[in-house]
């Protein structure tokens, strides 16, 4: 295990930002060339998921270092000043970095650290970007998927143990996101989202941890007798993703879990005013199928996102 710095800059006061990777590597080092993975979380300031994600693998490899047949790179707070200040964005820029791919040594700063991290990734087999969601909603473990990524990601994303992979069309936005930049440099890359942003989920954790370790059983990074059982995904390459939109402005009181599965008219919860203890309008389901989203932050405002649902195709026989 190595601990190094990717990228270094002095910042006012005396302060310093700098982004850091550990390696884990066979003790013993083969000639051959071995399989490279790269773990990435923290792109967003408030997205705290990942982290414990790593935490976790970093755990498990410290202790399996015998079975470690290739190359894991991790990077747990590549944002490190948004986590440090609780901001989604770069501090003092207010800029998204998953915004700025791929960026360049001579860019401002917010480019300089995402040019810095595609550079040491590149030419990593695979990646994997966790995110979380924002404070407002919380999402089920999922891999998001650029259609045009597709066919040489979709295997992989099976056996990362989500319940759902959404396959996304391409979108101008997107190519100058992380994911897009790495596998246009010919590294697989799968974007997860999952949990909800400035918090923990321990169970969202554990069975992402075991997707990796069983990715990495699979692509020979590890050599170990443990089965790792992981659940089969639905997948939006065969059904469709609803959105369910706040009609009023209120208090939203769910009335279902997450990860439920419903059926159409299913009470998905109620809008309310607290000041007369009316409900303003009680929200249903508009299609049989899986709610992966669910507004978790409960002030809504006319047209907040309350839920999203994955239901099979309209027509399909």
């Amino acid at each position: 295990m190595k601990t190094s710095e990717i990228f270094t800059s002095n910042l006012p006061v005396g302060e310093k930002l700098s982004v850091k990777r550990t390696r884990f590597e066979p003790k013993s080092v083969d000639n051959k060339k071995m399989k490279r993975i790269s773990i990435v979380s923290g792109i967003h300031g408030d997205e705290l998921e990942g982290q414990l994600v790593i935490y976790l693998l970093a755990d498990w490899l410290n202790k399996n270092n015998d079975k470690l047949k290739g190359i894991v790179d991790i990077y747990p707070a590549v944002n490190s000043l948004g986590v440090d200040t609780i901001t989604r964005g770069f501090p003092l820029y207010e800029v998204d970095l998953n915004r700025t791919f791929p960026g360049s040594a001579n860019e401002f700063l917010p480019g300089q650290v995402v040019y810095a991290l595609a550079n040491d990734v590149k030419g990593s087999d695979i990646a994997i970007d966790i995110h979380s969601s924002n404070i407002f909603l919380r999402e089920i473990p999922q891999i998001r998927i650029n259609k045009e990524y597709s066919k040489s990601t979709l295997a992989l994303a099976k056996e990362l143990n989500c319940d759902f992979i959404w396959i996304h069309d391409a979108v101008t936005v997107l190519e100058a996101t992380f994911s897009h930049t790495m596998n246009s440099m010919g590294t697989k890359t799968l974007v997860v989202e999952m949990g909800v942003g400035m918090r923990l989920t321990k169970e969202y954790g554990n069975q992402l941890l075991i997707g990796i370790l069983n990715l990495m059983k699979k692509e020979g990074i590890i050599e170990c007798e443990e089965e790792f059982t992981v659940r089969t995904p639905f997948s939006s390459e065969i059904g469709d993703v609803f959105y369910l939109n706040a009609p009023k402005s209120g208090l939203f009181v769910p009335a279902l879990d997450h990860c439920a599965i419903i059926k159409e008219g299913d009470k998905i919860g109620d809008i309310v005013d607290p000041l007369t203890g009316t409900i303003y309008s009680t929200l249903k389901a508009p299609n049989d199928g899986i709610l992966f989203t669910l507004r978790e932050y409960p002030v809504v405002y006319e047209g907040s996102l309350i839920a999203r649902i994955f239901g099979e195709k309209s027509g399909k026989n």
